[in-house]
């Protein structure tokens, strides 16, 4: 639920350490000559780009990848906040789907995406010049299974939300005193990780998953996940928007629509919305 600015002046938030770490992050950006900016639109990378933007003007650019496992809705958010913000931003292809170690997901799946995307920018870095590239990488994603950093460190991609050790929570409360649009914005990922590891990601599968997420947000949900289990689609939706769900009439229609768009069975997982839930079967590996 969003909070008004007046109860969000009030509430109970120590403010005053997070912005020395944006101080921190503005003087680390500062002593970059230029910067490109893994730009995804999501609330972590939206608030780095921001700060880029900020501290280094047009010496800033933001590039956003696009592949058949970025949604349309993304792309259209991604390009919205780039244009709210005045940003100098970019749309690229990616090509991680001619690799086979991708199609395959295996468990570094996002190594083999990080590859493909920080090779592509490396290379409009050495063409353009660009002093460094960054992308959003912060203080929670260290408590999850991210093979993507390990592509970073090899190529030599900066985390600065992560060197000054910004939290995701402390991003969210900067992005709203910055008025930023993002402040809120559920968490959002790759479309391919609604696929089970070890089934291989198609094009046709992930349009097929876009298209059922589509229905859910038409029904007004904020924060869900559509796993495509082969023929099945099991649907995860954020605790508080549960009990909508649960109703009768919204259980059916939900059912139908997501069927229509091709899938042979549709069930809600009674759990909720969990991120990166399909790692769990790692874990307990």
């Amino acid at each position: 639920m969003l909070i008004n600015s007046i109860e969000y002046l009030n509430a109970n938030v120590p403010l005053q350490p997070s912005l020395d770490k944006q101080e921190a992050l503005f003087e680390r950006l500062r002593s970059l000559r230029s910067i490109i900016v893994a730009f995804s639109g999501g609330t972590d990378s939206a608030y780095l780009a921001w700060a880029a933007h900020q501290t280094l003007g047009e010496n800033a650019l933001a590039i956003t990848a696009i592949s058949p496992s970025f949604s349309a809705h993304d792309r259209k958010q991604a390009a919205e906040f780039a244009q709210e913000c005045d940003l100098r931003h970019e749309f690229i292809e990616t090509h991680e789907f001619d690799n086979p170690l991708y199609v395959a997901n295996q468990p570094d799946r996002c190594y083999h995406c990080k590859v493909e995307l920080f090779t592509v920018l490396s290379s409009i870095s050495a063409k353009r010049g660009a002093a460094a590239i960054a992308y959003g990488a912060n203080m929670d994603d260290l408590r999850d299974f991210r093979p993507g950093h390990r592509a970073a460190v090899e190529y030599g991609i900066l985390a600065p939300l992560l060197d000054c050790r910004l939290t995701k929570s402390e991003i969210r409360n900067l992005s709203r005193r910055a008025g930023l649009s993002t402040w809120d914005r559920p968490a959002a990922a790759c479309l391919s990780s609604r696929v089970p590891y070890g089934k291989p990601v198609t094009v046709e599968g992930l349009s097929r998953i876009e298209r059922a997420e589509s229905v859910l947000r038409e029904f007004g949900f904020r924060q869900f996940r559509v796993r495509s289990h082969e023929d099945l689609a099991r649907i995860e939706i954020d605790t508080p928007e549960l009990g909508k769900a649960l109703t009768v009439d919204v259980a059916r229609a939900l059912s139908e629509r997501i069927r229509d768009v091709g899938f042979a069975y549709v069930t809600l997982d009674l759990a909720g919305y969990k991120q990166g839930s399909l790692n769990s079967v790692l874990k307990r590996e």
